[in-house]
């Protein structure tokens, strides 16, 4: 690197991230070195303002909170048995950590941490080249010793050193390099391309929540599709998300039916697409419901007589084996339960594609998707696929219908909030009966009867009600019964 684009990048660092300077000032008027390191260089020499303001020091956490004690207006030290400090100066946030290396024993989920004692030393430990970029401060001199910038601008990916090395110190990196393919653009260069393959069982070493982080940073990139390739093409999905690498053998000899690996790739670039359409941002449930939406198929499949494959009811085994492979990775509940029933809901509309759709079905269609409607129509309008532009169209003004008849039908009945016509008390007081599950099973059946048939009235929907009580062998009280309730009856 010439000395014109040290200056240039040292200048960009400045105008970029000025809120470090003062804190560089202090840690070296107490004879500490301090650097702003990884993410936020490359970012900013990537043409990007970063998000995090990560440095690294030659001081150890206890120096650390000696050098910032008065001068930060908050501090917190969950992290310092990893030699991280965390501060809070006006709006500024920054992490300190430590010069360290990080390395996992053979069967831990957690790694060792040893202080280094050299900024150069430091970087030679960080997980790619990108990413092993440093400017020291207050001066902003970059310090890019394993040539961090020409990858960058090479858009290649690349270890400071050999790349089973890397991968040793943090299996977790296995799955950083594709979050950074998929964010950056970048090439994988062989050598780490086959370590990865080598290396990704040590995965299992790494505890659930943090394959969790890592694959929710890549669904969240701009392009998760390519990274996700990634992961299947060097096997390591096999170890993360083994459901989608065996999509990849589901093409029959015939071919007679789609790729449904690339066809769920597709899926997914097209939901991010349609994000916006639906006030949807970087929405991590709708990318996975993309990505595994069709799960299910490998288990399902069946050679019919005729040559064709058919995949019967693959939504349900795949919803299952989505919830299974989610909670296996700890993902967030409200993910865990939102990405399955978009899963099982995903071919609800192709039930309907061909015809008109009554009102009952429009009320059932957004009854049960809740409040994923919007997700739902993103996936549905998303997993059309087809190279037949016809059919494309065709598809697409029978979805454009149902999203008409939906908007129509909740201005008539604010069908989000759709309610039985009778509510509990209503309910124990007509059939004279105290509370229990026979009471929550008449409210069921009034809700279907609300969905399929809209408002019928009082008296009609009470007769229903006796006629359900009475097929269900709910005994009603006779004419000499006392009262349960000494409320009026509903209808005299």
């Amino acid at each position: 690197m010439s000395d014109e684009q040290r200056k240039a990048a040292a200048a960009l660092l400045r105008e970029r991230v000025p809120e470090v300077a003062d804190i560089g000032r202090l840690f070296v008027k107490h004879g500490h070195e301090l650097a702003l390191v990884g993410g936020p260089v490359r970012d900013v020499l990537h043409g990007e303002w970063p998000t995090d303001l990560d440095l690294a020091t030659d001081a150890t956490p206890e120096q650390v909170l000696a050098v910032i004690g008065g001068w930060a207006d908050a501090t917190w030290t969950v992290g310092i048995a990893f030699g991280t400090v965390g501060l809070r100066k006006g709006s500024s946030v920054f992490e300190i950590t430590t010069y360290r290396s990080e390395q996992y024993r053979t069967a831990s989920r957690k790694p060792d941490v040893r202080y280094g004692r050299s900024l150069e030393e430091d970087l030679s430990r960080r997980d790619f080249t990108i990413n092993a970029m440093a400017a020291r401060l207050p001066s902003y001199q970059l310090v890019d010793p394993f040539d961090g910038l020409d990858a960058l601008k090479e858009k290649v990916l690349r270890t400071p050193g050999r790349p089973e090395d890397s991968f040793s110190d943090d299996p977790l990196r296995i799955l950083r390099a594709a979050r950074f393919v998929a964010k950056l653009g970048l090439t994988i260069v062989t050598d780490v391309r086959a370590a990865m393959t080598e290396q990704a069982p040590k995965l299992e070493i790494v505890s659930a929540e943090r394959i969790a982080d890592e694959l929710t940073k890549l669904m969240l990139t701009p392009d998760p599709a390519l990274g996700i390739d990634v992961l299947v093409q060097t096997h390591v999905a096999d170890q993360v998300l083994p459901e989608v690498s065996r999509l990849r053998i589901e093409t029959d000899e015939h071919h007679r039916h789609k790729d449904i690996y690339q066809h769920s790739l597709t899926v997914l670039r097209q939901a991010i697409k349609l994000e916006p359409r639906y006030g949807l941002e970087a929405d991590l449930t709708v990318r996975l419901a993309a990505l595994l939406h069709d799960i299910g198929k490998p288990r399902t499949r069946e050679l019919l007589p005729d040559g064709r494959v058919a995949f019967h009811h693959h939504e349900g085994v795949g919803a299952k084996m989505a919830r299974r492979r989610l909670t296996a990775l700890h993902f967030p509940k409200e993910v865990v339960r939102a990405v399955p029933q978009l899963v099982q809901l995903h071919l609800r509309f192709h039930g309907y594609a061909e015809g008109e759709w009554t009102d009952s079905a429009v009320r059932c269609y957004v009854r049960d998707a809740g409040p994923l409607l919007a997700r739902l129509h993103v996936l549905t309008r998303a997993d059309c696929t087809t190279r037949n532009q016809a059919r494309a169209q065709q598809l697409a003004r029978a979805y454009d219908g149902l999203e008409q008849r939906i908007a129509e039908l909740s201005e008539q009945e604010e069908l989000a909030r759709i309610r039985p016509e009778l509510n509990g008390h209503d309910i124990m007081r007509i059939l004279r009966i105290p509370p229990g599950p026979p009471v929550g099973r008449a409210r069921d059946f009034l809700l279907e009867l609300r969905i399929t048939r809209g408002q019928i009235g009082p008296e009609q929907v009470t007769q229903e009600l006796l006629d359900w009580a009475a097929e269900q062998g709910i005994r009603l009280p006779g004419p000499g019964d006392e009262e349960t309730s000494d409320d009026p009856p509903l209808i005299p």
